[in-house]
């Protein structure tokens, strides 16, 4: 993003906007930020950050104003029409704003809700993708969510509609593909029933909370067994994502076979905007 710019008008001073940055933080571990994530975090000026991310994020944007936006299912939310208002205010005062999100920015994630507001407002706005929690619970696992000799591709879904009624779980089912199903933790025995109705109760499952990070937690199961595991996972307040499909049937409960990395990579220096 640009600096500000100082821009003379009949009304006196005014303020380009610096724009807004759309950053995608992951499934929560800090080492799967990307550079360019970096990179933005330590040019911020105004950090709006998401309930569901690692906290430890805004010690990489120490001149960040922090303002907790926080989104959780079930819970008391800041309604998104708010937090739209709060990036164009913040950006109109010639701020780079950063909006951080967990997982990946554009997936279920609203972001185009928030492009289309900023772009309508003539605030620049741009994307920094990141890891989304499918991939980061099939790296715990060990398994690939595309393995060729399982199935033909991956699919995501919502446990639940914009309106809050049913996915089509009938064509889910029919697909041939490893699905990813997200924020269906508190909707397991409804994933489970929809999915049955069309798929063999002995199809592999997993349920994995807190995808790469150090308190996560993976269960391997069947579809058929898949509420009554749920049932038996502690509740760590951790957000989860289910998968289902053949490829599971070579997930293990514990990938974690390699120590981790021995010293952090070096964090890129801040560069000039």
């Amino acid at each position: 993003m640009s600096d500000v710019r100082p821009d003379r008008s009949r009304s006196g001073m005014r303020v380009t906007p610096a724009g807004v940055v759309l950053l995608s933080a992951g499934p929560g571990d800090l080492e799967l930020l990307t550079l360019k994530a970096v990179r933005a975090l330590q040019q911020a000026e105004v950090l709006l950050l998401d309930e569901l991310v690692n906290p430890g994020i805004v010690e990489l944007a120490p001149d960040a104003r922090v303002v907790r936006v926080g989104k959780r299912g079930g819970c008391r939310s800041t309604p998104q029409a708010f937090i739209c208002r709060l990036m164009r205010r913040y950006a109109l005062q010639g701020l780079r704003v950063v909006r951080v999100k967990g997982g990946d920015a554009l997936l279920f994630g609203r972001a185009g809700e928030e492009i289309a507001f900023l772009q309508a407002a003539g605030v620049p706005v741009r994307v920094v993708n990141g890891i989304s929690a499918a991939f980061a619970a099939a790296a715990d696992l060990g398994v690939s969510l595309t393995h060729r000799g399982h199935c033909h591709g991956l699919t995501c879904v919502t446990a639940h509609t914009a309106d809050h009624g049913e996915p089509d779980w009938d064509a889910l089912a029919r697909c041939g593909t490893t699905l990813a199903i997200y924020m269906g933790m508190g909707r397991v025995g409804a994933v489970r029933d929809g999915l049955l109705r069309t798929m063999p109760g002995d199809t592999p499952a997993a349920i994995v909370l807190g995808a790469s990070q150090a308190r996560s937690c993976t269960r391997v199961t069947t579809l058929a067994a898949l509420a009554e595991v749920a049932a038996s996972v502690p509740d760590s307040g951790l957000p989860g994502v289910i998968l289902v499909g053949a490829a599971l049937a070579a997930a293990s409960a514990d990938a974690s076979s390699l120590p981790p990395l021995p010293l952090p990579l070096p964090l890129p220096v801040a560069a000039s905007a």
